[in-house]
């Protein structure tokens, strides 16, 4: 993984470049998370990785090194009830937005994984597995994936029947098993529950 992406914008003429990603798309429960990071030129972080790639242990150690090195960052989210209300890809859209209308220093482009290109006021491209090809992508993908990962913890000690902290609201045999035992709560996406709960 180098800066090549990066670059290439700076060459267009872009000075503040911010990689854009998500998490937490797939699961049947929570919020879906996105961070925005702006990275210094060419900063080096040791195991940078899409975040799906590292373990969680890993991804823990390098939240902190993102987050001191950063020229600067932001999470934000969309709730489970904005996602019932106007769907993933808009929800993840809007988490995506807030993330970066939330950073201090205003970037002039964004790299977005993936190939569909959120509403941003800044210029933007997309990169298909851009969180394993670009370092400012890569640092974004681990920032969302533990926010979001901390707050479905959270989240499992106020719904403790659910057991949270073991699968994060993704759709595990568990965790099916576990919403057709109990029902939904309130973080349950209801749209997503349709064909579970006929």
């Amino acid at each position: 993984m180098d800066y090549t992406y990066e670059n290439n914008a700076k060459n267009q003429g872009f000075t503040l470049i911010c990689g854009i990603d998500e998490a937490g798309r797939g699961p049947l429960a929570g919020d879906v998370y996105a961070a925005a990071v702006i990275l210094p030129a060419s900063c080096t972080i040791n195991g940078l990785n899409d975040s799906k790639k590292l373990s969680e242990k890993r991804r823990e150690a390098l939240f902190d090194v993102i987050r001191e090195k950063a020229v600067d960052y932001a999470i934000a989210t969309a709730t489970a009830q904005e996602i019932d209300e106007i769907n993933i890809l808009q929800a993840t859209f809007l988490a995506m937005r807030r993330a970066v209308d939330s950073l201090r220093i205003k970037p002039d482009f964004a790299l977005v994984d993936g190939n569909r290109m959120p509403p941003l006021p800044c210029d933007a491209q997309t990169i298909v597995k851009g969180d394993s090809l670009s370092p400012s992508i890569a640092a974004a993908s681990i920032l969302a994936k533990v926010a979001r990962d901390r707050y479905m913890t959270e989240m499992a000690r106020k719904y403790p029947q659910y057991q949270f902290e073991k699968h994060k609201g993704y759709p595990t045999a568990l965790h099916r098993e576990l919403v057709l035992k109990y029902g939904p709560s309130e973080i349950h996406r209801k749209t997503f529950l349709k064909k579970l709960l006929g």
